[in-house]
């Protein structure tokens, strides 16, 4: 992995747009000290999680997750590839939490007025947009078009890269939850920004570390008690400091593979030289950092 320039690069590759969690870093209402002092413009903010997969040759870019940061992501997208921004050749969505989707808007009417973006999304996620305004208008308009896609089914997106969405199990009030192997040639990358306690999974994640080059897994928060005044029993992501100890058992060259990523704005883990990240770092396992290269 490396941030060298895209014009550089013959073989396609993945772009962390962003490592935050759904609120984004700084985050909306905290005046906590992780979010006081810290403003929009500031190099410390981070944007809501999302990728970015990248074919250099063909020219051709998809966008996993449309958040609220979609904008400023886009525009960060263009300067890396150093050339005008242009619509994606499709979005891949995980869920319909506020920060996994509702990017969508930003194709309306309204501001890009698009036309025939390819959305790929598991059933469930597909109806509700297909059913739910402001999204159904987006369908309607032919501003985006639905591409349901079945779970643990291969999608190829062209000659180069083709993903597999795997289901997860998380909080679904509207719709499932998906991850995804991201395939890039005979390179495999794993993607599961939000996901509750592995223990409730009928997959084995360890064995899916082993089996990728490159897993970037949920870190929302690094552990129990950092909201305070809030039981944190009611949102059961795993916590970094457990996965670190359920992946204790993986050869040090598994564990680099692990980069923690969508990190809640009260999570040590966001701030450079914490004893949050010297731990994390001292045991074998890596951070994703927003601008980074996936190759």
């Amino acid at each position: 992995m490396d941030k060298g320039a895209a014009h550089k690069r013959t073989t396609p590759y993945v772009l962390v747009l962003g490592t935050a969690q759904d609120g984004g870093y700084p985050q909306l209402g905290c005046e906590a000290s992780c979010c006081r002092d810290l403003h929009l413009d500031s190099p410390r903010r981070r944007f809501v999680t999302a990728l970015a997969l990248i074919d250099p040759i063909s020219k051709e870019h998809w966008l996993v997750e449309a958040t609220p940061d979609l904008p400023e992501q886009v525009k960060r997208l263009s300067e890396h590839l150093q050339r005008p921004s242009q619509p994606p050749s499709g979005i891949l969505l995980t869920h319909a939490h506020m920060g996994h989707y509702t990017g969508l808007m930003y194709l309306g009417r309204e501001v890009m007025g698009a036309s025939g973006i390819p959305v790929f999304a598991l059933p469930r996620m597909a109806a509700f947009l297909r059913q739910n305004g402001p999204w159904s208008q987006l369908v309607s308009l032919g501003q985006i078009d639905l591409k349901p896609i079945v779970a643990d089914s291969l999608y190829t997106l062209n000659k180069s890269i083709s993903v597999q969405p795997i289901l997860v199990p998380h909080r679904d009030e509207y719709s499932e939850t998906a991850a995804y192997i991201i395939h890039l040639g005979s390179r495999q990358v794993l993607f599961v920004p939000d996901i509750d306690k592995w223990q409730y999974w009928d997959r084995d994640i360890r064995a899916l570390i082993q089996q990728v080059d490159i897993a970037l897994l949920d870190g929302t928060f690094y552990k129990d008690g950092e909201i305070k005044g809030r039981s944190m029993a009611d949102i059961p992501h795993p916590f970094v400091s457990q996965s670190m100890d359920h992946f204790q058992g993986l050869s040090p060259e598994d564990k680099q593979k692990v980069h923690f990523i969508h990190f809640n704005h009260t999570n040590p883990l966001l701030v450079a030289g914490s004893e949050a990240q010297k731990e994390v770092l001292s045991k074998g396992f890596r951070l994703a950092r927003q601008g980074m290269v996936i190759d």
